[in-house]
């Protein structure tokens, strides 16, 4: 795995042993980082379940003013300081040792977020949680974008979502990142 595109292009990254992370693909988060890629500058950013931290250092290495990375755990988080140290963009950047509904709770009325991107566990509805989380709608900014990397299994039902407007999704051959815009 490695950063794709921006200041860090081309810095491999150390990826997570020994537990249940899915690094999302190179091809897959160029064709993310594409799709959004006029949205990065300048934005905050949101790294949920960030595993090794590929896709908010990759928002960082295009841009982004701030990224928030938020991992449960300690391993993990260490090699996304780890991984933020060889891109040398550290000093743009926050972990959070923490649940994502935790950390949620706790940026609510403390940051607000351009971009929210989530890879949470497959088959959990955890993203559903978060989407249904009354604090979650305070942390993103005006028209913020929600991004979730989910299996090809994953429904989401727009009327579920108050504040939130299902705009497109985008299926790969194993899972989609489903888009949703703050109205």
């Amino acid at each position: 795995m490695r950063v794709i595109a921006g200041k860090a292009r081309s810095i491999k990254l150390n990826t997570p042993e020994g537990f249940d992370t899915r690094p999302t693909t190179d091809r897959i988060k160029e064709t993310l980082f594409n799709m959004i890629n006029n949205d990065i500058y300048d934005c905050v950013f949101l790294d949920l379940f960030s595993g090794s931290g590929g896709i908010g250092i990759e928002a960082l290495s295009r841009g982004a003013a701030k990224a928030y990375f938020v991992e449960s755990n300690r391993k993990a988080c260490n090699i996304i300081n780890d991984n933020l140290t060889r891109t040398h963009l550290k000093e743009n950047a926050n972990i959070l040792t923490m649940t994502a509904l935790g950390a949620i709770k706790s940026l609510s009325g403390n940051e607000r977020f351009d971009i929210v991107f989530m890879d949470p566990p497959y088959g959990k509805e955890l993203e559903k949680q978060i989407l249904t989380e009354p604090s979650f709608i305070d942390i993103l900014a005006d028209e913020a974008l929600v991004i979730i990397e989910s299996d090809l299994n994953t429904f989401f039902d727009e009327n579920e979502h108050p504040g939130l407007r299902l705009s497109k999704e985008k299926i790969y051959k194993t899972n989609k990142h489903t888009f949703f815009e703050k109205i």
